[in-house]
């Protein structure tokens, strides 16, 4: 796992380097020496809760917001010296929905594809494209404002990257889609990246961060950790077991009440039980009742793994 402060790889194929952002509003310190990088193809998560800087450094890196200190370098331009350069580099979807609601879809994707300069030869291909990939395929003369939400943001999606951007920024894309939707839109995400396309997205959701290659938790401005998921699971410290076969509900309440126990939670039929100390951990587990229960140990949930991280990081400061 990576340092939180720091971004140790340095390779060549590096599309997205941050190293010691800082973005101030007046004594607010929106980022707080933040660094990482992003390699060809690579997908990184950023969690964290609102107001952790988020989006923040994602306009940083669109080249939308000055940085107040250290380097952005998107496609071996930096950012603060030319993000006009940047800006024919990349696609950005921002939280807020941003197509046009009384326009079709062809009409978005035609005005879309002047904004980027598309070349007039290929912007009915690259049309084609995208309404393919937004499954809108007999539905380009309807009015985006009629279409379901899932299809509005596969269909923005499309937009940003008829350019064929090697980088992708993707702030929140599936907020407030429902959860088939989400599953498709990632399927894009996935197909873009194993075509070489670098993404950086943000997400409250965890079963997305665990669909990314790499995930950096924020929080007040600053990366609480960086790595894979199970690199980020395993920094926690957390031990962690599953109990399935009997009332998981029951020895969820009982769990909580025990010393030792840091989190109990009930996923579907397992309930799995977290803490830092294992002989703790047992024992605790041992003093519950409940029959039928069978249990193993498991890797730690990256919630889990969040969540006590941000208490140890709070705690220490």
């Amino acid at each position: 796992m990576t340092d939180p402060g720091h971004a140790t790889r340095t390779g060549n194929d590096d599309q997205v380097i941050a190293d010691g952002l800082v973005k101030r509003f007046g004594d607010f310190v929106a980022v707080d020496h933040v660094s990482f990088r992003i390699a060809r193809g690579e997908i990184m998560g950023f969690l964290g809760p609102n107001g952790a800087g988020k989006s923040t450094i994602i306009r940083i890196l669109c080249g939308l917001l000055r940085p107040s200190g250290g380097r952005a370098i998107v496609a071996g331009i930096d950012v603060a010296r030319d993000p006009e350069a940047v800006r024919n580099h990349i696609g950005y979807m921002s939280q807020k929905f941003s197509l046009y609601r009384d326009l079709t879809v062809d009409e978005n994707l035609r005005f879309f594809g002047g904004i980027y300069s598309v070349p007039r030869a290929e912007l009915a291909r690259r049309i084609r494209f995208a309404v393919g990939m937004a499954g809108l395929a007999g539905r380009e003369d309807a009015l985006v404002g009629t279409l379901a939400g899932g299809w509005q943001q596969r269909l923005a999606l499309g937009c940003a990257v008829l350019h064929r951007p090697p980088i992708l920024f993707l702030d929140e894309p599936t907020s407030g889609v429902e959860p088939a939707s989400r599953r498709r839109f990632w399927d894009l995400i996935h197909s873009l990246a194993s075509e070489g396309v670098t993404v950086l997205v943000s997400t409250h959701y965890m079963d997305e961060a665990e669909r990314c290659k790499r995930v950096v938790y924020l929080a007040g401005g600053k990366i609480v950790v960086q790595g894979t998921g199970a690199e980020v699971a395993a920094a926690s410290g957390l031990i962690t077991f599953e109990a399935t076969g009997g009332d998981v509900d029951l020895a969820a309440r009982a769990l909580r009440r025990e010393p030792g126990v840091e989190a109990a939670a009930v996923f579907g039929r397992a309930l799995h039980v977290a803490g830092t100390d294992r002989a703790a951990l047992q024992a605790a587990i041992g003093r519950v009742t409940v029959e039928g229960l069978t249990w193993t140990e498991v890797q730690p949930k990256l919630e889990d793994a969040f969540i006590h991280m941000l208490s140890v990081k709070g705690a220490k400061e």
